[in-house]
């Protein structure tokens, strides 16, 4: 049986950009301690790396997955999240996040 990490639960600041990919999306990039942290949960990832998790902005919570890019780790932001939390692009936002094991 695999040793669950000391930490399963984080707080950060982070601007909200925007993708204009081909899927176009929200998101806030973790901060690379953070990031760090979370490498050692990629035992409960799935698909092409993801990490589940539940996350909190202001009053609203969802669960969510984040994306692996460039070595750290993005999350993604719900239209119906950025209504409620009255986010847009450059915007500062207060994320707690929480891993999802199940």
């Amino acid at each position: 049986m695999r040793e669950q990490p000391e930490n399963d639960e984080w707080e950060f600041h982070g601007p909200v950009w925007y993708w204009r990919g081909p899927a176009p999306y929200h998101f806030v990039t973790v901060p690379e301690p953070v990031a760090g942290e979370l490498h050692e949960w990629s035992f409960v990832s799935y698909g092409w790396g993801m990490i589940p998790v539940t996350a909190s902005i202001g009053t609203t919570t969802w669960p969510t997955s984040l994306f692996p890019k460039d070595g750290g780790y993005v999350l993604p932001l719900r239209d119906h999240v950025r209504r409620a939390e009255d986010l847009d692009v450059d915007d500062e936002a207060a994320v707690l996040l929480r891993i999802r094991e199940s």
